[in-house]
């Protein structure tokens, strides 16, 4: 990948992090963006599911993390795919997930959110007795806290309201509070304290003109291709390049975006997690030579 194309991909994965939390769609868009051109890359492909999950598109970002998978070999995202099967109206797939294989690889913090998933899928199925089950897991500890434990806490009161123990609901409820004053987190997190002080050298480095570029300045528009193999780290030296830049939404625009969703190499995902239209036919995507050949032409 040249070395301005991996800037170009780069600038667009900054801006989906940025966005994730305050603009999904958008930042859906930018992360299909950035597909374009590094569609082979797995932190793109991650990068697309886990906006697409955000932003309520859930075949995509089903798709999208079986890819990821295949490319980087990980599990990781396990507790999302099983969550994706929820959100496409299938818990039962969804507990086909929990009790796969797959999940004995997780950590800690994957095999509560996974529990998590099983309990609401329980839920959906009408199960509730069961969905308080899921979540008594060897992490489920009132004596101790970890950053997961916040939320698994709430999600076992959650679990016993449903079923009529409101009192021990009550217990975890109040249990969840004290974790995340313990862990300092939630409405107990340090706030960030920002130095407002004026310093007359850096305003004064401010006012130099940003076009002037500091002596032995490399121009990455005269690079050569780098390698295949070192794609992936030349674009995460360029979203570290980015970030650290004030990347603006002007300089990333979606010129090379496309409204319709690309299909993955994964064959059998595109004919599970497709969503359907409202006249209930499913969504045809563009063929997989088409997207190889952007790649290609990149």
């Amino acid at each position: 990948m040249e070395a301005q194309n991996a800037g170009w991909v780069a600038k667009h994965l900054v801006m989906a992090g940025r966005l994730i939390d305050i603009e999904p769609e958008l930042s859906f868009q930018h992360a299909l963006a950035a597909s374009r051109r590094g569609g082979r890359l797995s932190c793109v492909r991650e990068a697309v599911g886990l906006t697409a999950y955000a932003a309520g598109h859930y075949g995509e970002a089903l798709r999208e993390f079986r890819t990821y998978r295949r490319i980087s070999g990980s599990n990781v995202h396990l507790p999302i795919m099983a969550d994706c099967e929820r959100g496409l109206g299938r818990p039962d797939r969804a507990l086909d997930a929990v009790r796969s294989p797959e999940a004995q690889d997780l950590d800690a913090p994957g095999k509560v959110e996974l529990a998590i998933v099983a309990s609401g899928a329980r839920t959906d199925l009408g199960q509730l007795d069961a969905a308080v089950t899921e979540l008594e897991i060897v992490q489920l500890d009132i004596n101790r806290a970890f950053s997961y434990s916040p939320r698994l806490f709430r999600a076992y009161a959650s679990a016993l309201t449903a079923v009529g123990r409101t009192e021990e609901a009550g217990k975890w409820d109040r249990q969840a509070v004290v974790a995340e004053n313990a862990l300092g987190v939630g409405e107990f997190e340090e706030p960030d304290i920002m130095d407002l002080g004026w310093d007359e050298e850096e305003e004064r480095a401010a006012r130099k003109p940003r076009y002037e570029r500091p002596a032995g300045d490399v121009n990455t528009e005269d690079a050569g291709s780098e390698d295949a193999n070192e794609d992936q780290p030349a674009v995460a030296a360029a979203i570290s390049e980015a970030s650290a830049a004030d990347v603006e939404l002007a300089d990333t625009e979606l010129d090379d975006a496309e409204s319709d969703y690309f299909e993955s190499d994964d064959a059998e995902s595109d004919r599970d997690s497709v969503e359907e239209d409202e006249d209930g036919d499913a969504e045809e995507a563009p063929s997989e030579e088409a997207h190889e050949e952007d790649g290609n032409e990149s």
